[in-house]
């Protein structure tokens, strides 16, 4: 006979396990696509700002991009999308906020990995 505290447990082990597979199952549902990022680059113009490769901007204002890390940039990109309508986690600059608005989350993963995959002149500091 099983009990209450047993089955509980067995019941509590199951929503976990089926947790951890849905979890899993979601991130691998779109993994970045690099490529796919080096096409959007191209199609949002971003060189225009942040220079060729990604790696000589424009003006001394404009980060360089090549070779950052990619949950960075996504999050940077996210918070240009959420601009001003977040005060505490949005980004406000009206350039930024104009070319991400029509990108997916998945586009802006893609991104992500294509600018982390280019050779850059950042520096990490150890």
């Amino acid at each position: 006979m099983i009990k209450p505290q047993q089955a509980l447990h067995t019941v509590f082990k199951a929503v976990g396990a089926a947790a951890v597979i849905g979890l899993a199952a979601a991130n691998a549902a779109h993994a970045a696509d690099a490529g796919n990022g080096k096409v959007l680059a191209a199609s949002h113009n971003c060189a225009a700002c942040h220079g060729p490769n990604l790696n000589k901007p424009v003006s001394p204002e404009y980060p360089k991009l090549a070779g950052q890390y990619a949950d960075y940039v996504f999050w940077a990109l996210r918070q240009y999308q959420m601009g001003t309508a977040n005060p505490h986690l949005g980004r406000n600059n009206a350039i930024m906020q104009a070319q991400v608005q029509s990108l997916s989350l998945s586009d802006m993963k893609d991104i992500a990995a294509y600018v982390e995959s280019l050779k850059g002149d950042l520096v990490q500091k150890k």
